[in-house]
């Protein structure tokens, strides 16, 4: 199973989901969600198999989705329109997500983990 980590090395989340990661001995690429965010494509593919709702996807405590006012956006927004403003910028998809390009987590959850990745 090969394993694609989004991340960003600041973020203590990210930080301990890869320290689950390395503790488990799962071999992963790891991708910096800044500055290499995934494309419209691939975040529209995350979603789909996430089975998660799409603003399960925004960072909503980052500064740049409260400095661009998304979660009045999210309301009337497209699903094309909330892909878009996530490929736009690797701050405001929340991270980290993990992917064996089957399955999706995103966000951190030590349970969560175990369940989808063990």
């Amino acid at each position: 199973m090969s394993l694609t980590f989004y991340w960003y090395p600041k973020c203590g989340t990210c930080r301990n989901a890869k320290k689950w990661l390395d503790a488990h001995q799962l071999s992963y690429e790891e991708i910096h969600i800044v500055e290499q965010p995934p494309t419209r494509e691939q975040l529209q593919a995350f979603y789909q198999k996430s089975g998660l709702e799409l603003k399960k996807f925004f960072n909503t405590s980052g500064l740049k989705y409260r400095e661009l006012g998304i979660k009045d956006k999210m309301k009337s927004a497209t699903e094309d329109e909330l892909l878009e403003l996530l490929a736009s910028d690797g701050m405001l998809i929340k991270r980290p997500i993990l992917t064996d390009g089957e399955r999706v987590t995103v966000g951190f959850k030590e349970e969560e983990y175990e369940k989808m990745w063990l």
